[in-house]
């Protein structure tokens, strides 16, 4: 038996870890005491209030808003990417602009600047240029909250989405398309068959986080007075004077849509792994 053999392994210790640990887990139980002692937060309140009517006439709202922003974003945020990756250099320089412009510009602004835009145009006009007019219409009947809302929203997660995809599509080899090619696949099918579901892998992690964006985005509307979860708790409480409990309402709501959207996301992305 050598020495080496009859070396005894000892484990290296990490007492600052434990310590930190044991801070840590003191802090919590101070916020959770005080938390559950606090009568301010007024837990009865949030509990009466949690399956109100109200509140999931909002809620339902900001997963329908949710829902049409992506829909949008993924649309023409495909759209946006494939032109930014043409050899064409007028439909490039659009996409760029594109993405420049929606990215640099907050979301707060466009929404309020898509619900005035009636003071920009007070008349929408569809007609032969320089001819007749076929159709007009007043602005402020066509442009409603909820178009507002989803113009601010959806123009601007396109921009977003634009760059998730593109680099989804330029992470896949360019050799694999070339060899594809040769073999006489048309580009539809090497889209479908050989760069979609590589590019997958790196599109759905960041736009699972741009989900869950969106979903808190949508409280953005409050501003335009469109009934979303946060401005139902906001109309509640101005009546009620009960702020907290109904901000706490609001905030687990938001906690328990983006739990499960982060449980579909890890779904997919454990999913698409494994291929």
């Amino acid at each position: 038996m050598t020495a080496q053999d009859t070396t005894e392994v000892v484990p290296l210790r990490h007492p600052w870890t434990w310590a930190a640990s044991a801070a840590m887990a003191i802090i919590a139980l101070m916020v959770a005491a005080s938390v559950s002692t606090n009568p301010g937060f007024r837990w009865p309140v949030v509990a009466e209030y949690m399956l109100d009517g109200q509140i999931l006439t909002g809620l339902a709202r900001t997963l329908g808003l949710t829902v049409a922003a992506m829909a949008i974003g993924l649309v023409l945020g495909t759209l946006l990417a494939v032109m930014r990756l043409s050899h064409n250099p007028l439909l490039s320089t659009m996409s760029w602009l594109y993405i420049w412009f929606f990215r640099s510009v907050p979301v707060l602004v466009q929404l309020i600047f898509w619900y005035n835009f009636g003071a920009l145009y007070p008349t929408l006009s569809l007609g032969i240029p320089w001819g007749p007019s076929l159709y007009t219409a007043d602005t402020n009947a066509l442009i409603t909250p909820i178009f507002a809302a989803l113009a601010g929203l959806g123009l601007a997660q396109a921009a977003y989405t634009a760059e998730v995809i593109r680099a989804g599509i330029a992470s896949v080899p360019r050799g694999q398309t070339r060899a594809a090619m040769a073999l006489g696949m048309t580009p539809g099918l090497i889209f479908r068959r050989i760069i979609f579901p590589q590019a997958m892998r790196v599109i759905i992690p960041p736009v699972g986080n741009e989900v869950i964006s969106m979903v808190k985005s949508t409280s953005l509307v409050s501003v335009i007075a469109l009934a979303e979860l946060l401005y139902t708790a906001q109309l509640i409480y101005s009546r009620t004077y009960e702020t907290i409990p109904l901000l706490i309402v609001a905030s687990l709501w938001y906690l328990i849509i983006v739990s499960v959207l982060s449980a579909g996301q890890h779904y997919l992305e454990h999913r698409y792994r494994q291929r």
